[in-house]
C-alpha cells in the first residue's frame, strides 16, 4: 500500500521546476520503486493512494494532480502486465487526512466534506475484493459541487451520476423572484441613467462583498475584474445565485466569466431589467455583444475594421457612403451575426 504524498498549493505559473519536482517525487518515486522491487511477484493487492485532484483537478494543485494521474496510469500498466494493481482517487479524509485546517472548510464549501475513515476503509476493501483498477471514492455534496464544476469546464464526467444531474437541474434559476424584479424595475423607472446604474452597482457590490466575506462593499472596485477581486468558480456561482434571487433574473452560472467586472455586469443587468423594448433590437444587441468579444487585431486581419468603422459613421448626419461590402462583394449591412463572425474567423485563418 503506497500512501505517501505531499500537497504544496501554488499555481503552475508560480511554481518552479524544483517545487514541482518535490511534489511529484513524493507521490511517484515510491510507487515506481515498489513496482520495480516487487517485479513480477504475485500479490494479493498492490494499492496506490491517488487523489480526486488527478480526476477533475484541484485549484492550485497542478503538480499534485499530475502526480496522482501518474499513479492511476501505473495501476493500469500493472494490470496490463497481468499483475495486481488498484489506484483509489480519494476525496478528503477526516481525522488526520491531508485536508486540515482552512483547506478542510474550503473543500466543504465546494461540496467535498471530509470522509469518515471507517467508511473509506470499507470502500477500499470493496475495491480490492472487486479487483477494481482505478476508481474515485469521495463524499460529494452534489448540490454544492456540480454547478460550480460545470460552470468553468464542459465535459461529460458527471453525466452518468444521477445526483449530479439532479443538482444541475434543480439549480436552474426559476421565476420565483419575479415580484422582486418587478419592484426593482418600478423603482428604477424615471431615474436618470446614472442613478439607475448606481443602484444596480450597489446591489452587485453588496452581494459580491458578502460572498467574499468583506464587512462592507467598499472593497469591491467596480472596474476590477471579478477574478482579480478573488472570485473563483464557486464564489462566482454564489454571486449568481444571490443576484438571481434579488433580481428574479435567469443569470448564467458563468456570470463572472461572461461579464468580468461589476461595471460590465451592471450594464448587462440593466439591459435585462429594461427588457427588449428599452434595450433596442435583440439582434442588434447580439451583434454588439459578439463584436465586443472579437479583438481589434482579428477584425483588422479579416479586413473588416475599416468597414465597421465606416458603418459606425453612417447615419442621418454622416456623409453619404457606398454600401459596405466584404472582399467577396457581400453587403455587410445585410449579414446576420453568424455570417459576420464567419467573416472575422475566415479572415484570421486565411
Amino acid at each position: 500500500v503506497h500512501a505517501a504524498g505531499i500537497g504544496t498549493p501554488g499555481s503552475l505559473r508560480d511554481t518552479d521546476l524544483d517545487e514541482f519536482a518535490s511534489v511529484v517525487r513524493a507521490k511517484i518515486a515510491g510507487a515506481v520503486h515498489l513496482d520495480a522491487l516487487l517485479g513480477e511477484r504475485p500479490l494479493d493487492a498492490f494499492v496506490l493512494f491517488s487523489s480526486i485532484a488527478g480526476i477533475w483537478g484541484s485549484g492550485g494543485q497542478g503538480a499534485y494532480a499530475a502526480a496522482n494521474a501518474y499513479l492511476d496510469a501505473l495501476a493500469e500498466a500493472r494490470r496490463g502486465r497481468g499483475l495486481a494493481g488498484t489506484a483509489v482517487a480519494w476525496g478528503p479524509w477526516g481525522d488526520g487526512g491531508m485536508a486540515e485546517g482552512p483547506a478542510q472548510e474550503q473543500l466543504r464549501r465546494r461540496g467535498l466534506p471530509v470522509m469518515n475513515p471507517q467508511s473509506a476503509i470499507e470502500a477500499l476493501a470493496a475495491a480490492i475484493d472487486d479487483r477494481e483498477v482505478a476508481l474515485a471514492v469521495a463524499d460529494v455534496d452534489w448540490a454544492r459541487f456540480a454547478l460550480p464544476f460545470q460552470a468553468v469546464r464542459s465535459g461529460r464526467l458527471l453525466d452518468e451520476i444521477d445526483e449530479a444531474r439532479a443538482a444541475l437541474t434543480a439549480a436552474a434559476p426559476g421565476a420565483e423572484s419575479a415580484a422582486d424584479a418587478d419592484a426593482l424595475r418600478r423603482s428604477l423607472t424615471g431615474l436618470p441613467a446614472a442613478e439607475r446604474e448606481r443602484v444596480v452597482l450597489d446591489l452587485i457590490r453588496k452581494n459580491a462583498a458578502t460572498v467574499l466575506g468583506h464587512t462592507a462593499p467598499g472593497g469591491v472596485d467596480v472596474d476590477r475584474g471579478f477574478l482579480e477581486l478573488g472570485f473563483d468558480s464557486l464564489t462566482g456561482v454564489e454571486l449568481r445565485n444571490a443576484l438571481s434571487a434579488d433580481l428574479g433574473l435567469p443569470l448564467p452560472a458563468t456570470l463572472i466569466f461572461d461579464y468580468p467586472s461589476p461595471l460590465v455586469l451592471a450594464e448587462h443587468v440593466l439591459d435585462q431589467l429594461a427588457g427588449p423594448e428599452a434595450g433596442g433590437d435583440p439582434e442588434e444587441q447580439q451583434v454588439r455583444q459578439v463584436l465586443s468579444r472579437i479583438p481589434v487585431e482579428r477584425l483588422r486581419a479579416a479586413g473588416l475594421l475599416d468597414t465597421l468603422l465606416g458603418l459606425a459613421q453612417t447615419g442621418p448626419e454622416a456623409p453619404d457612403a457606398p454600401p459596405a461590402t466584404d472582399d467577396d462583394g457581400e453587403d455587410l449591412a445585410e449579414l446576420d451575426v453568424s455570417e459576420l463572425v464567419r467573416l472575422a474567423l475566415d479572415g484570421t485563418e486565411s
